[in-house]
């Protein structure tokens, strides 16, 4: 009986192309009809290996989740951006590829970026997401977290609504 190995694990430059993959895939996937097709493609082509080579090496802490060999996805966390906010830590971005969602991915990795903010001493945490994208929304809120605050995001001429999850 073969075994497969899931780990969560700090990205290492060497995972570049994967994490880029990761997120052409699950932006596509999540934001497809939400956010404009120009923003989108835009925000996606920014961010290929080299991008995310150096964010390897910057100040928010990347973590994949590597289902045997596979970054099947990927969470950015560190320091709260939102002044307004008391909670000092957030998670910056969370996204699973497609054809790994539904199997608890997304709930292992969360777990995990909690647990790293907590160990770094950060006291309570944020989460931003659109307020259409209703299934993030709901991974949110099935994780405990409370939509207490709202904002707004520029996608070239349209804004959109976002939402701000806690968790104290």
């Amino acid at each position: 009986m073969k075994t497969l190995s899931i780990d969560v694990r700090p990205a290492e430059p060497q995972d570049a192309a994967a994490i880029a993959e990761a997120h052409r895939l699950s932006w596509q996937h999540a934001y497809a009809g939400l956010i404009p097709h120009r923003a989108l493609a835009k925000m996606i082509e920014r961010r290929g290996e080299t991008w995310w080579r150096k964010a390897t090496r910057g100040p928010a802490t990347i973590l994949v989740v590597d289902v045997a060999g596979t970054i099947a996805g990927y969470a950015t966390v560190g320091l709260n951006r939102s002044r307004a906010l008391p909670q000092e830590g957030e998670i910056y971005e969370i996204y699973i590829r497609p054809e790994y969602q539904g199997i608890g991915l997304g709930y292992l990795l969360f777990g995990e970026a909690r647990r790293l903010l907590k160990s770094l001493g950060c006291s309570g945490l944020v989460v931003w997401c659109l307020e259409e994208s209703a299934h993030a929304s709901q991974f949110f809120r099935s994780n405990g977290g409370v939509d207490a605050v709202e904002g707004m995001e520029d996608f070239g001429d349209v804004q959109l609504k976002k939402l701000g999850f806690i968790w104290h």
